[in-house]
């Protein structure tokens, strides 16, 4: 390529920055909160998303740009931004969204909350003597007894913060002396953040209830002020693998540095926060002003998940029941879903179709069918240590069978519950291994050998979504159930290299990284890089340079090429003479879409494969991932299926513009992905019965 190409672009007009483009997606979760055609409650969830989405990724994408700024790295990114400059811009954005969500949670959610008779009280001066006495009861009973008043003095040295906890900054006074002291309240995250009066319609924030009894903690001193503080630690602490002898043991180190000794990266303060005490907070938690976020109203929005809780379904969504596949109906006979595989591939579309018809209905009848002589299951995410899979597993165990459980205790923020089922699964005699060192395992297989007339046969599920039956509710995934021969070969390869020692670099089906997902990606890539060229990807984050690049050339060459991509796009559409044939949407909804599709070619030639990986470096880098081919004609066209719903849609959908600019597609034949593909599962249920 000579130095004239129009791909010889300045590197800050190549790639947008990956922080950034993450408060993008934050913003487009909160523009759902501002939706005022969404039920009401379903806006309070998407507020409380957002807010837990923010506490993330301060504790980890902040944190980490912080350790840079003072490690001295001023090393520019991509995007041509250095730690300092990204810090900066991040605080501006913070606070503009911050304030978008204070403001339409107090113009707009609470007052339309209050007319649907669901109110928070958070003044006990509007209260009658009857609310105060019920609350002053529920204080001295459940409150009290577990609070626990530190004060700051010559005797007692600042306590210690714990990271995302809600807590009261108090200022008294002794009346004797006429000494100032601060004291440091904690709000019991383990009590419930609203408590209900008795009509069950009005809530009294926790802290609110606290803060009117203080008098109970600091008996005989004078009450001058009190406000609410929160802050946010780093929790991306890494383990050192080549110096944990048990990664078990190593783990558990980390939660308790995690809990104890992490920097702190924002303070959160109510805008009623006096000088003197904001000044002391920053002083003894190291920050400066410009980590400080002011908000008006109410902390720590993600809490709100609670009043979503609450027993109004006329302010949600009508609940979705997901469909069971008709090849998954086996009428009043033992279902065979093993004969159902030998008979063809499926391909199961959660939360559209049922997951517990599907993938645990896999495990379970692996787990007890007397063919079945092992399964072999990697683990990343799951709900609990109920979880139908895990009680699957441990039975199989029990049962004889050959079960290994490669469990990820490095899931970030899972790690604790990863750690609970992994000592489970080892008790009942499941053979748990960890990965490979330097590694987290994220891809989404499983495997189970039966045995049957002729040999061995083996069976597989490879998915995009965690074996979680909790979210596969709430995300939207993918996953192929087959009987493959190459597919089951490939995860026989793949799981002992996860489970033992391989250098296995091919496969005879599968992508996988890290090894050879981003040349193999790269090819298909080049392989369309022609006038006539069409290439469809759907995935959660495009961050990857040289994939960016790639795709920059594929379109100066001709092709065509729709990005599907529900969270981070480092990669700038629509450049004359460098992305002018790339387009970028955006869908963001009821449902987390979390599958990837990768679609390359048009028509009877297109090629498609679905997996566990996005096309960000860590993914293709430090992770093993899984992509596996889909070829079935029929399942081909259910995936064009749902990729040109998605490219149809202009009720969910946003694009990405040249400027790096997210806009609102315009609603014009009012298409909405997620409610059309309900209808097609409803459709597809009903058509063969």
């Amino acid at each position: 390529m000579d130095d004239s190409s129009p791909l010889q672009a300045e590197p800050e007009s190549r790639y947008l920055n990956r922080e950034l483009a993450w408060l993008d997606f934050n913003e487009r979760v909160l523009a759902l909160a501002e939706d005022a055609a969404l039920p009401l409650l379903e806006r309070v969830k998407f507020l409380a998303i957002f807010g837990r989405n923010l506490d993330e990724f301060f504790q980890i994408r902040v944190a980490g740009l912080q350790e840079q700024v003072e490690a001295g790295i001023s090393k520019r990114g991509p995007d041509d931004r250095s730690p300092t400059e990204q810090l900066a811009e991040i605080g501006e954005r913070t606070k503009e969204l911050c304030g978008r969500a204070a403001a339409v949670l107090a113009s707009e959610i609470l007052p339309a909350l209050e007319k649907e008779r669901i109110k928070i009280v958070r003044s006990f001066d509007v209260l009658d003597p009857q609310d105060a006495e019920v609350l002053d009861r529920e204080f001295n009973e459940r409150i009290f007894p577990v609070l626990t008043p530190l004060s700051v003095d010559p005797a007692h040295p600042f306590p210690y913060i714990s990271s995302l906890s809600l807590n009261l900054a108090a200022i008294v006074r002794d009346p004797v002396t006429g000494v100032r002291r601060f004291a440091r309240v904690k709000v019991p995250p383990l009590l419930d953040r609203f408590v209900p009066l008795p009509d069950g319609e009005r809530f009294v924030p926790l802290e609110v209830v606290i803060a009117a009894n203080l008098e109970w903690l600091f008996p005989g001193m004078e009450i001058v002020s009190h406000h609410a503080f929160r802050v946010t630690r780093d929790a991306d602490v890494e383990v050192e693998e080549d110096e944990a002898g048990d990664l078990l043991e190593a783990i558990q180190t980390v939660l308790r540095r995690r809990r104890r000794g992490a920097s702190t990266v924002r303070l959160e303060v109510d805008e009623s926060m006096s000088e003197e005490v904001l000044e002391l907070l920053l002083r003894e938690l190291d920050l400066d002003a410009s980590e400080v976020v002011v908000t008006p109203g109410l902390l720590d929005l993600g809490s709100l998940w609670s009043l979503y809780g609450l027993d109004r379904p006329e302010l949600k969504h009508e609940v979705w029941i997901p469909a069971t596949q008709p090849r998954l109906v086996f009428g009043d006979g033992p279902p065979d879903l093993f004969g159902t595989l030998r008979a063809g591939d499926v391909l199961v579309h959660h939360p559209y179709d049922s997951f517990s018809s599907s993938v645990e209905a896999f495990i379970q009848q692996a787990a007890l069918d007397p063919a079945v002589l092992a399964i072999k299951q990697a683990l990343y995410r799951t709900s609990t240590q109920e979880s139908p899979i895990i009680r699957a597993l441990i039975r199989a165990a029990e049962l004889g069978k050959q079960v290994v459980a490669l469990v990820e205790l490095r899931a970030r923020f899972d790690e604790e519950a990863n750690i609970g089922y992994a000592r489970a699964l080892e008790q009942a005699g499941v053979h748990v291994v960890y990965g490979v060192v330097g590694l987290k395992t994220h891809a989404k297989i499983s495997l189970v050998v039966r045995r049957e007339h002729g040999g061995v046969r083996r069976y597989a599920h490879i998915g995009t979504g965690n074996y979680n039956a909790v979210t596969a509710t709430m995300y939207e995934d993918l996953g192929l159930l087959t009987a493959d021969p190459e597919i089951g070969a490939d995860l026989t390869d793949l799981f002992n290299l996860l489970t033992g020692y391989s250098r296995q670099r091919e496969y005879r089906a599968i992508l996988a990284a890290p090894h050879d997902l981003r040349p193999r990606m790269i090819e298909l890539i080049d392989q369309q890089a022609h006038d006539g060229g069409r290439i469809v990807l759907k995935m959660n984050a495009l961050v990857d340079p040289p994939i960016i690049e790639s795709l920059y050339e594929a379109s100066v060459a001709g092709a065509e090429i729709d990005l599907i991509v529900r969270g981070i796009c480092c990669l700038r559409p629509g450049v004359p003479g460098m992305s002018e044939r790339i387009r970028v949407r955006s869908i963001v909804g009821r449902y987390l879409e979390h599958s990837r599709i990768f679609r390359f070619g048009d028509g009877d030639e297109a090629r498609f494969s679905i997996g566990s990986a996005d096309l960000m470096q860590r993914n293709l880098d430090r992770r093993v991932e899984a992509l596996v081919p889909v070829t079935d004609p029929a399942l081909t066209a259910r995936l064009d299926e749902v990729l040109e719903v998605l490219l149809a849609d202009d009720t969910l959908a946003w694009t990405l513009g040249r400027d790096g600019e997210w806009t609102k597609v315009p609603t014009e034949r009012g298409v909405n992905a997620q409610e059309r593909l309900q209808e097609i599962a409803v459709e597809r249920a009903r058509a063969d019965r």
